[in-house]
């Protein structure tokens, strides 16, 4: 029983002892919850009194710096405040100064009046006392004009006594030899006012010339017959003249022009006087290079291209000469044939810009002279038609240009001055002698035209020919394109009175055997170096 009394006990312990230990488990598990938890609050509240703390002094900090950035703000506007004040006070002060000196200054002009008036009154006085000088004057005049009368009367009659003549036909006498004076008198200014009026008109058409080709100077072009294509490297030479030379070839068939191909570098040079068949391969050439298929297919459909192109050109060309110059109603043909000179040269000048300058020019001339504009106008640009298809048909410019003319039923005004202005016929109208005067006047303008190689380098020869042909000269060069020639002579024949006339005798001879435009400077140098050496 006391075993068993064991067993109860140790099995009741059994089932308690479980029980109370998850009891005082439970218990101090709720007492540690409890105990973290208030430790936890205590923290953040901790936490939350440091961050009220750092917050308040954060708001201090910013407060001190609003109040010191307001009180900068306050000074800096204070001070921008004054400096207005300041600048204002001293406006004030410059306009009171200003003030004061106009006071000033009419107070001066009031004087300066005053001073005027009175010496007017005083000049007043002066000529009220000239009046009656005059008036005393006069009277005297009178009297003196009535004894002369008389004394002419008393001397008419004398001399009726003395030279048996009556009035009448002394004074017929008179009137004959009068009439002989007023005749040599009249000769003698009609002869003046033949002078004056050359002078008059040669200055008048200077003037006239001058203003016109002021309005209307344009470019020119130098003439050739090549034209140079510049290549991308050497190696593209090969390839242009291709195998057995069959690319060559066909270009020079396709276009009549001649490709030369040499050792110059990047270089290809294109020869033709067809200065449109020139223009083609060109731009066929250039296409090719840029395209890089270059065969004798590809070559036939690009020179279609670039002739396409080129008529297109001619075409604008000639529409825009037309405008430019004002002159419209031209035939289509007429205007592609101007296109076509604006590919054409004359010693160095552009055809076409040469055109349309003499059209101005001609406008111009005939608006100050009274004469036809328009026919000027259309003639000037019509002039030199002929050039465009010189070297496809035979005969001179002119002759073409009139057949021209006649083709497409131009005025017979314009066709008589493209007939005459190079005095092929003679001239009929005003508008052909302007239509010469104009293509003389384009023609001869500075840079125009350029000078031949072979010209140029006689006139320096000649230069300096004369000036070697001098006594005591050492050295001369014709320098500047021949617009001066600088003459060294020997210091020890020729002294510095005689640089003077040599200076002189020289130009005198080069005006007397030289053709030249403008003028030549004519610059002699006399230089005396003494040598010596010390030993």
């Amino acid at each position: 029983m006391g075993a068993n009394l064991i067993a109860d006990v140790s099995t009741v312990l059994a089932i308690v002892l479980p029980i109370v230990g998850l009891i005082v488990g439970a218990v101090v598990g709720i007492l540690i919850f409890y105990l973290l938890k208030k430790n936890k609050i205590g923290k953040s509240e901790q936490l939350a009194i440091n961050k009220i703390e750092a917050a308040l002094n954060e708001a201090k900090s910013l407060r001190k710096e609003a109040i010191a950035e307001g009180r900068a703000e306050v000074k800096k506007e204070r001070i921008a405040l004054e400096n207005e004040l300041r600048e204002r006070a001293n406006e004030v002060q410059k306009s009171e100064q200003r003030l004061e000196q106009r006071e000033s200054s009419l107070d001066k002009r009031e004087g300066q009046l005053e001073k005027k008036e009175a010496n007017l009154d005083a000049k007043l006085e002066g000529i009220e006392e000239i009046k009656n000088n005059l008036a005393a004057q006069q009277e005297e005049l009178n009297a003196k004009k009535a004894e002369v009368n008389e004394a002419h009367e008393r001397m008419l009659e004398e001399l009726e006594k003395v030279s048996k003549l009556s009035k009448e036909d002394a004074k017929n006498q008179l009137i004959s030899a009068m009439e002989d004076e007023a005749k040599r008198d009249a000769a003698k200014l009609v002869r003046d006012i033949e002078l004056q009026a050359k002078e008059e008109g040669e200055r008048k058409a200077k003037e006239i010339i001058a203003l016109s080709v002021q309005r209307c100077a344009v470019d020119h072009s130098s003439e050739i017959t090549v034209s140079t294509v510049t290549l991308p490297n050497d190696e593209m030479k090969g390839r242009i003249i291709g195998r057995e030379g069959r690319n060559i070839k066909a270009l020079e068939q396709a276009t009549g022009v001649d490709f030369i191909i040499d050792d110059t570098p990047d270089t290809v040079v294109l020869s033709a006087f067809d200065p449109i068949r020139r223009e083609i391969a060109r731009v066929t050439l250039e296409k090719l290079i840029s395209d890089g298929r270059i065969h004798p297919g590809r070559i036939e459909d690009i020179v279609a291209k670039a002739t396409k192109e080129i008529d297109a050109q001619i075409k604008e060309a000639g529409e825009n000469a037309m405008f430019e110059t004002g002159v419209f109603n031209l035939n289509p043909e007429l205007v592609r044939l101007l296109g076509r000179m604006k590919f054409r040269t004359s010693y160095g000048q552009n055809v076409l810009k040469h055109s349309i300058e003499v059209a101005h020019l001609a406008g111009n001339l005939a608006a100050e002279l009274g004469a036809n504009v328009a026919v000027c106008k259309r003639a000037g640009l019509l002039h030199d038609i002929g050039k465009s298809i010189d070297h496809e048909t035979e005969g001179t410019h002119i002759s073409i240009g009139v057949d021209i003319a006649k083709k497409y039923k131009e005025n017979e005004e314009v066709i008589h001055c493209i007939a005459a202005h190079h005095n092929d016929i003679e001239p009929k109208t005003i508008e052909a002698i302007i239509i010469q005067c104009a293509d003389a006047i384009s023609g001869a303008r500075p840079g125009a035209r350029r000078e031949s190689l072979e010209n140029y380098v006689k006139r320096l020869e000649q230069l300096e020919s004369i000036a070697n042909s001098h006594a005591g000269v050492e050295k001369s060069f014709a320098i500047q394109a021949g617009r001066e020639v600088r003459i060294i002579v020997k210091p020890e024949v020729v002294d510095d009175a005689a640089t003077v006339f040599l200076a002189r005798d020289i130009a005198k001879q080069i005006e007397s055997e030289m053709q030249y435009p403008g003028q030549i400077k004519v610059n002699v140098i006399r230089e005396l170096r003494s040598v010596d050496y010390a030993k």
